[in-house]
C-alpha cells in the first residue's frame, strides 16, 4: 500500500522543496496543520525529507533515472527529472514524483509508474510549460491525490491532464518466476481456458488449450495439437506465471503415493470435506461420501505399496469414488505426495546392448517418469531394460 505521494520541485530562492504530498504532513509539517491528526492528515512526518532533500532534487548526474531512497523503515522511489532551458532561472527546471511504501514491501510494480509519470510530465512541461505555469499548481495538488486513492484502491488510474493528454497508470503484480515445465508433467487449469480464449490468443496456444485436461501430459499435448514442443512448453509456462494452471505427475496406478502431515487439516476444514466430497464423486448426482469413509481411504495409503494393490485392498469402499479424481485432489491440496521411482546402476556391463537417456538414469538424477517419457516406453518395459544392464537397484523416494 502506498503511504505517500509527493512532488518537489527547486525553487530558485528556496532550494528544494516539497510543494505537494497526500496525505497532508506525510514528507514536511504544515504549520497551518500543526497538532492537527484528522482523517488523512498525519500527525508526524513519515520521513525527515531535509537530510535527504538532495537525493530528492539532485544534481544532474542523478537526474533522468531510478532513485530509491531508504529512511526510517520506509522506502521513498523517485525519478527527478532535470529539464535545460534559458526559459527558466538558473536555466534548469528540477522536479520530482515520489511514491513512499514500507521499506519491505515489493517495489518493481511502482517503480515503473513513477518513472512513467516522471516521463510523461518531462514531455507535457516541454510541450506547454505545464509545471512551470502558476496555473498548474492545483492541478499537480489534485493529481497527487487522485494518484494516491485509485492506485491503493483500485490498483490502476486514468487521468486527464487537459484536452489531449491523459495519465494511464497501472499496477501490475509481480509473480515468482515459473518452474520449468517439463515433457513428463500434466497441467491442469485452474480457470476456465476455453471461455478466456478469443482469435487474439497465441496460435499455438489456440491449439493446445482443448486438450488440457488433467490427464494428458506436456509432450502428449504438444502430439495431439500437432504443435512445436518447445513452443508448447513456453505456452504452459505462461499459464503458470499467471496462475491458470498447476502442473501434476503423470497418474499410473503402479505409482505410489502416501499421506502428508496436512493431511489433519480435510478433519477441520468443513469447506475441503465438501469440496473433496463433490470432486472424487463418480455421478453428480450421489450422495455425499462420509468424511471418515475418506480419512480412512486417504491414511491408508502408504509407502511401498503401488496405487493398485491398494485399489483392490480398498475395492468395496472405492464404488463410488473416481481414483483419479481421489488422488489428484490429494496431490493438489498437499495431503498426498507422490513417491518417484530411480534407478541406481552398482555392477554394469561394460558394453551394454541397450543405452538409457537421458542422461543420468542410472545414478538415482532422473525419475521413471522423466526417463519413460523421453523413451516413450511403458515403465514395465523400462524395468526389462534396466534389469539387463546388470545390478540395478530401485529406490523410492
Amino acid at each position: 500500500m502506498i503511504k505517500s505521494v509527493f512532488f518537489s520541485k527547486f525553487l530558485t530562492k528556496k532550494g528544494p522543496k516539497v510543494l505537494h504530498q497526500v496525505p497532508r504532513n506525510s514528507i514536511t509539517r504544515s504549520p497551518s496543520d500543526d497538532d492537527n491528526d484528522d482523517n488523512g492528515t498525519y500527525a508526524a512526518p513519515l520521513i525527515d525529507f531535509e537530510p535527504i532533500r538532495t537525493l530528492l532534487i539532485p544534481r544532474q548526474e542523478l537526474c533522468d533515472r531510478l532513485v530509491t531512497i531508504c529512511s526510517n523503515r520506509y522506502r521513498i522511489i523517485s525519478y527527478p527529472v532535470c529539464i535545460s532551458s534559458h526559459r527558466y532561472d538558473r536555466n534548469e527546471l528540477i522536479f520530482n514524483f515520489a511514491i513512499v511504501l514500507e521499506e519491505d514491501k515489493e517495489s518493481v510494480g511502482y517503480a515503473t509508474v513513477v518513472r512513467k509519470l516522471a516521463r510523461l510530465f518531462r514531455a507535457l512541461e516541454e510541450q506547454g510549460e505545464f509545471l512551470s505555469r502558476d496555473v498548474a499548481c492545483e492541478k499537480v495538488g489534485a493529481l497527487c491525490e487522485i494518484l494516491f486513492e485509485d492506485l491503493n484502491n483500485y490498483c490502476e488510474c486514468m487521468i486527464p491532464v487537459d484536452d489531449s493528454n491523459t495519465i494511464n497508470l497501472k499496477l501490475f503484480p509481480l509473480y515468482p518466476p515459473p518452474p520449468n515445465i517439463q515433457a513428463w508433467h500434466v497441467p491442469l487449469s485452474t480457470v476456465r481456458l476455453s471461455s478466456l480464449l478469443d482469435e487474439n490468443w497465441d496460435l499455438t496456444m489456440q491449439e493446445i488449450v482443448p486438450f488440457i485436461d488433467g490427464i494428458s501430459s506436456v509432450r502428449r499435448i504438444a502430439e495431439l495439437a500437432d504443435a512445436d514442443f518447445e513452443l508448447v512448453k513456453k505456452c504452459f509456462e505462461h499459464l503458470l506465471y499467471y496462475n491458470c494452471l498447476i502442473t501434476l505427475d503423470i497418474f499410473q496406478f503402479s505409482a505410489i503415493y502416501a499421506p502428508t502431515p496436512d493431511l489433519a487439516a480435510l478433519v477441520s476444514d468443513t469447506a475441503m470435506q465438501t469440496e473433496c466430497a463433490a470432486y472424487i464423486a463418480k455421478s453428480a448426482g450421489q450422495s455425499s461420501i462420509p468424511i471418515p469413509r475418506l480419512m480412512a481411504l486417504y491414511t491408508s495409503l502408504r509407502h511401498g505399496q503401488p496405487l493398485k494393490y491398494w485399489c483392490i485392498e480398498h475395492k468395496a469402499q472405492l464404488l463410488e469414488i473416481d481414483v483419479r479424481r481421489f488422488i489428484t485432489f490429494g496431490v493438489i491440496k498437499g495431503l498426498l505426495y507422490r513417491v518417484h521411482k530411480y534407478a541406481v546402476g552398482r555392477d554394469l556391463h561394460t558394453s551394454p546392448a541397450w543405452t538409457p537417456r537421458p542422461q543420468g538414469v542410472l545414478d538415482g538424477r532422473c525419475c521413471f517418469d522423466e526417463v519413460c517419457e523421453e523413451m516413450r516406453i511403458p515403465e514395465k518395459e523400462l524395468l526389462g531394460k534396466l534389469k539387463r544392464l546388470g545390478e540395478v537397484v530401485v529406490v523410492h523416494r
